[in-house]
């Protein structure tokens, strides 16, 4: 009797699971995966970096550091950014620990009203960002400044308005 209400059961479950779709997961490639994506004149490479605004550096710099192990870059201070830098290296990106650098610093007023910090920011890569901000400013894409800046690993770069990435402040940085 057991043995029968487990083949029902089983049976039951395999027509439920024909009619639900199959499911294709796919890991990151340079291949464009979806034909619906309108073809432009630049492209969107890997993810560079994780940005984490941090309190104080030096506690963030060691736990990185010193208790999960991870090799980090000497502190840079980027004044044209109003940020000092610390980057950790991970297999496949990196993380940039941000502290304010003078009063105007972005950081600064992130940190009013974050007081343990967090994440900031997200920075992709793309291979022609001149063509990037030209197609995103005529899709309607705010950028934080006009043209870009030199960013941190001495690249041009460009901020996307977070209102118009879903609440994401993005960084292109010039592959």
């Amino acid at each position: 009797m057991a043995a029968s209400m487990l083949k029902v059961a089983v049976t039951g479950i395999s027509k439920c699971a024909r009619q639900v779709a199959p499911v294709l997961r796919t890991y990151s490639t340079s291949k464009v995966l979806c034909q619906d994506v309108p073809e432009t004149v630049w492209k969107l490479g890997r993810l560079n970096h994780v940005a984490i605004a941090v309190p104080d550096l030096e506690k963030a710099t060691a736990l990185y550091r010193d208790i999960l192990g991870a090799q980090v870059s000497a502190t840079v201070p980027l004044p044209e950014h109003g940020v000092y830098t610390v980057f950790v290296e991970l297999g496949n990106t990196k993380l940039e620990l941000l502290h304010p650098l003078g009063e105007k610093s972005p950081i600064a007023g992130f940190l009013q009203k974050n007081k343990s910090g967090g994440m900031h920011h997200i920075c992709i890569e793309v291979d022609d960002i001149n063509a990037a901000i030209v197609d995103l400013k005529a899709r309607k894409i705010r950028t934080l400044s006009e043209e870009p800046r030199i960013g941190a690993h001495g690249k041009p770069v460009m901020f996307l308005h977070p209102k118009d990435c879903d609440g994401v402040l993005v960084e292109l940085e010039q592959a």
